[in-house]
């Protein structure tokens, strides 16, 4: 294949390779990419573009990583892969869940291993039903998410996501799973006199717990920050009240930080911000930067001495044959390693801030820009309106979502669109003359599209 003309390869890849959210036309003149130096990639045909998205909000620690490529390479040599079911195990899946046992939350005490993000969540939600099951409580089944969320699209994950399109092939969806509004500050209906979107979408979740019965609700799923839905990030003085809510009711509170944990949010975990622990955290993405596929789960110690404490018959029946693989371990640890040595937590604090600034000054005065978002780490996002005064969204025959994610291909720079909304999270490497390039590329991509 590595002879075959670009051409040659995109008629091969529109024959054989289904790609994920598929539609041929989608793939008309597919992007083929086949180097990566730091936040910069390079496609078959030598065109560079910086990459404003960090491949898919994962590759924290860059592109061409030589020591991650290393740590896997020494690892097959010695172990490639065995099985660590209950009875084996190996020394980077040990190593790794004990550093993130260190890094993590406080109240976390163990960690379950899976291939990505859906997976985790799917091991959380089961988890959490495991929990209430050995609590003898076996009727607190249902999990609360929020529209406008990402979790995933097997069926499970694909249940608590809060974004419609993903459903509308694959139903009927998995029973128990309900939505709430999120913490949009843009775009929140239903705000009660004196009260803030923060409260107000805290409330929802209170209200939903007593509307379906507290002895019904397993679990609540949250994003620090909603990432794929549009970069939502919420007010203070949300997440805190989440927590009080989840504990008063005994209501798991399940952290979804597939996106924003390791560092991505200036911080190793986005909760943080707000002082609040989670009991279950879902995790993936730039625990190795992507360079191979692993996720997880870390549960509180109250759920891991419910797993330890309930006899063999009622064990935790939950598995994969990759959890724990000892080569994706080891490139954790390396990746972790990196990150620590390079403190780039920092440089995402830095960085983040320079870019959501950099944003509302090129679109403060802008008629179309509605709403400029960010503020914590490396995500922003930049919404845009037909009417700023109405927050009336562009008619979708016009296509101005895709048409601006064109321009800025035309113009270097590879992101994604949440409808009329340009994303923005490039590699926690990225420098403060790549942070002004995404800056202008997109004002300039808008101007071409509308003119202004």
């Amino acid at each position: 294949m590595a002879s075959l003309s670009a051409s040659d390869l995109v008629k091969h890849d529109q024959d054989h390779l289904i790609h994920s959210l598929h539609h041929p036309m989608d793939n008309a003149e597919p992007l083929i990419f086949v180097k990566g130096r730091g936040a910069v990639i390079t496609d078959v045909q030598g065109r560079e573009y910086l990459d404003g998205l960090a491949g898919l909000w994962n590759t924290n620690v860059g592109h061409g990583r030589a020591e991650l490529a290393q740590a896997a390479a020494a690892q097959m040599r010695e172990l490639a892969y065995f099985s660590a079911y209950a009875g084996s195990s190996n020394i980077p899946a040990i190593t790794l869940a004990d550093r993130l046992v260190s890094l993590a939350y406080k109240n976390l005490q163990a960690v379950f291993f899976t291939c990505g993000g859906a997976e985790a969540n799917e091991a959380a939600f089961k988890t959490a039903r495991f929990f209430w099951k050995a609590k003898d409580k076996p009727e607190k089944v249902k999990i609360i998410a929020r529209l406008d969320a990402y979790h995933g699209t097997t069926l499970q994950a694909m249940s608590a996501t809060g974004i419609p399109t993903y459903w509308a092939m694959f139903e009927p969806r998995v029973p128990g799973f309900l939505h709430i509004q999120a913490p949009h500050p843009y775009r929140f209906q239903g705000c009660r006199p004196g009260e803030t979107v923060g409260q107000a979408a805290a409330r929802e979740l209170d209200e939903a717990i007593l509307r379906e019965g507290p002895d019904t609700v397993a679990a609540f799923i949250a994003e620090p920050i909603i990432g794929g839905g549009g970069v939502l990030v919420p007010p203070d003085d949300y997440f805190p009240r989440i927590r009080e809510i989840c504990t008063k009711h005994r209501v798991l509170f399940i952290a979804d930080e597939v996106i924003t944990g390791f560092c991505r949010t200036g911080h190793w975990f986005a909760l943080t911000h707000w002082g609040v622990q989670p009991d279950i955290m879902s995790f993936a993405k730039g625990v190795t930067s992507a360079y191979l596929p692993l996720g997880g789960i870390m549960v509180s110690r109250e759920i891991k001495d419910a797993m330890d404490s309930v006899p063999p018959e009622r064990r935790w029946m939950h598995a994969y044959t990759y959890s724990g693989h000892p080569t994706c371990c080891a490139v954790a640890l390396k990746n972790i390693e990196i990150m620590e040595r390079e403190r780039l937590w920092e440089n995402a604090a830095k960085m983040g801030a320079r870019l959501h600034d950099g944003l509302s000054r090129a679109f403060a005065e802008h008629p179309h820009a509605g709403d400029v978002r960010g503020g914590k780490g490396l995500m922003a996002a930049v919404e845009l309106v037909a009417d700023r005064a109405t927050k009336a969204a562009f008619p979708a025959d016009q296509k101005v979502g895709p048409r601006v994610h064109a321009e800025m291909i035309k113009r270097g720079v590879v992101t994604r669109m949440r409808g009329e909304a340009v994303l923005f999270a490039p590699p926690l490497v990225v420098t403060e003359a790549q942070v002004d390039r995404l800056i202008s590329v997109a004002r300039d991509a808008v101007k071409a599209v509308l003119g202004v």
